[in-house]
C-alpha cells in the first residue's frame, strides 16, 4: 500500500526538511514533493537532476468595460475581496477594480456575471520543477517574489502526486492556509518539533489543526537533549506517539551546513527513519 506522508511543523527551523529528506532517502519507490514553495530547500540536500520546468499560473478576471454595467455582482460573490465596483454617478462611467494578488482563481465572478463581461486570463505566479535523484521522483514549486499567496502553487505541485509511489510531502512551517493545503489528503503527518517553550507552543497549534483535519500524526523531537521535558509530557498526556528523537550533535549540524543528509554522513540513522516508515505503514500509532 502506497501512502502520502506529509512532514510539517508549527514552528520554523525545527528540522522539518531534514526529517522529510532523510525519511525519503531511507525508503524505496518514493516521490518527494517540496511544497514549501515560498522557500524550497529540499533540493539543496537531495541534489536532484531537474528534467522539466513549467511556469505556474492562476486565472484572474479581466473586465470588458464595453459590457460591464457595474452592477456589483462580481464583488458580491468574491469572498476574497479581489474585486471592487464603483458605480457611476452624475452621468459618469463607473469603474471595476481587480486586485490580482488577492484573487484565488475560483472563477465565481466570471461564472456569475449577468452581463458576461468577465473573462479569465492567466497570471504567472511561479515555476514547478520536476526531476529525479536516483530512482526517486522529485517535484518542487518556487513562488515568484512578491506573491501574496502560495496555496494555488502548492495545489499545482500536488497535482503531480504519483499514486504508485510512497509520497513524502515537505510542508511549509506554521499552521495557516499553506500548511493546510499541503497536508490535506495525507494518510499521515509527521510533526517535527524541538523541546523548547516556543517549539511546544507551536506544536500544540499544529496538533489542533491536524485533529480538525482528522489526519493521524506523530511527533519527531529534534535536538531532543536540549531544552526541557515538557514536550514529552505533553505528548504523553495527549497520547501522541513520539516516532523518533534526534539528538543535538555537532556533526549533524555540520553536515546540514554542507547540504549533506544525516543518513549519508551517519548511515546507521537509516534504520531509525525506516522504523518511522514501518510504524506509519503498519498503523502502529500508539
Amino acid at each position: 500500500m502506497n501512502m502520502i506522508i506529509s512532514v510539517a511543523s508549527g514552528k520554523g527551523g525545527t528540522g522539518k526538511t531534514t526529517v522529510a529528506v532523510n525519511l525519503a532517502l531511507s525508503i524505496g519507490n518514493v516521490q518527494f514533493l517540496d511544497c514549501d514553495v515560498e522557500e524550497p530547500n529540499a533540493h539543496i540536500f537531495l541534489k536532484p537532476a531537474i528534467k522539466e520546468q513549467y511556469k505556474a499560473y492562476i486565472p484572474v478576471p479581466e473586465i470588458d468595460d464595453s459590457k460591464c454595467v457595474y452592477c456589483g455582482k462580481c464583488a458580491e460573490v468574491c469572498v476574497y475581496h479581489a474585486i471592487a465596483v464603483l458605480p457611476g454617478q452624475d452621468g459618469k462611467k463607473g469603474t471595476t477594480l481587480v486586485f490580482a494578488h488577492l484573487c484565488h482563481g475560483c472563477g465565481a465572478c466570471s461564472a456569475l456575471c449577468p452581463e458576461k463581461a468577465i473573462k479569465e486570463v492567466n497570471r504567472e505566479i511561479g515555476v514547478i520543477e520536476i526531476g529525479e535523484k536516483g530512482d526517486m521522483q522529485f517535484v518542487h514549486g518556487c513562488l515568484n517574489i512578491g506573491e501574496a499567496m502560495s496555496p494555488p502553487l502548492i495545489r499545482q505541485v500536488k497535482s503531480y502526486i504519483n499514486p504508485t509511489r510512497t509520497v513524502i510531502i515537505d510542508a511549509p512551517p506554521g499552521t495557516s492556509c499553506p500548511v493546510v493545503t499541503s497536508v490535506k489528503g495525507s494518510d499521515y503527518c509527521v510533526l517535527v518539533t524541538e523541546p523548547t517553550p516556543f517549539g511546544l507552543n507551536d506544536l500544540t497549534l499544529a496538533v489542533e489543526v491536524l485533529r480538525k483535519l482528522k489526519i493521524p500524526f506523530g511527533v519527531v523531537i529534534n535536538r531532543s537533549d536540549l531544552g526541557n521535558n515538557k514536550t514529552d509530557e505533553y505528548c504523553r498526556q495527549e497520547n501522541i506517539p513520539i516516532l523518533m528523537r534526534i539528538p543535538f550533535k555537532r556533526e549533524i549540524a555540520m553536515a546540514y551546513s554542507k547540504g549533506e543528509p544525516i543518513v549519508k554522513v551517519f548511515p546507521e540513522y537509516k534504520k531509525y527513519f525506516q522504523a518511522i516508515f514501518n510504524t506509519i505503514r503498519d498503523g502502529k500509532f500508539s
